[in-house]
């Protein structure tokens, strides 16, 4: 239910068929899927996003939590997609939601390329990721993240949704960040404990 709600009121399509899985390109990437609404909902009960913040979604599909969060919160948002079908898909959301919303493209970007080779502009300071690909790809992003750290000092965020056990031993055996807050999805985590999102902050 809240899917069609919520797509109805972002005036976007991103339920129902979830063509596109990984492409040929990389073994490394998983099949697209969504994060649920329901989730996004507990989520930011509990996180809030600032409209001077700027989000990237690495593996964002057809870009709903990009539209959820410019709709909500104003924040400028990035989606970076490998697939074209998806990418072509998030295009065309991105033109009905300007429509219905009156917004500026230029806060809602989307990038078709590899999330590894996509470059972390300095502004950039809060990262999506629901398990979008394995721990190879993952440490070269947030590799690159650090370097952009380096070079711009910010306090960075990560937000993972169903959180790998590979990616929490990287980011807490290997890298500085800490984690900040774990937000459970309820009746579902205590059936599945993956259904959690996990709050990763750099502080500097």
């Amino acid at each position: 239910m809240k899917e069609h709600y919520y797509d109805k009121l972002l005036n976007i399509k991103t339920s129902g068929d979830l063509h596109g899985g990984p492409s040929s390109q990389s073994l490394h990437y998983h099949p697209y899927e969504p994060t649920p609404y329901s989730a996004l909902e507990e989520l930011f009960r509990h996180y809030h996003v600032k409209s001077t913040d700027r989000v990237v979604d690495f593996g964002c599909g057809k870009g709903r939590l990009n539209f959820y969060i410019h709709y909500f919160f104003h924040a400028s948002v990035t989606g970076v997609e490998m697939n074209e079908t998806l990418y072509q898909a998030a295009i065309e959301n991105r033109g009905s939601y300007v429509r219905r919303t009156k917004s500026s493209r230029k806060s809602i970007q989307f990038y078709c390329c590899l999330a590894e080779e996509f470059e972390i502009e300095a502004g950039y300071n809060r990262f999506y990721f629901f398990n979008p690909f394995t721990i190879q790809v993952f440490r070269r992003i947030v590799n690159n993240i650090l370097l952009s750290v380096e070079t711009s000092e910010r306090e960075i965020e990560l937000v993972l949704y169903y959180p790998s056990e590979d990616y929490i031993y990287f980011l807490e055996n290997d890298t500085s960040f800490e984690l900040k807050r774990e937000v459970i999805l309820p009746f579902l985590y205590e059936h599945n404990p993956n259904e959690r999102f996990l709050i990763y902050r750099l502080e500097y």
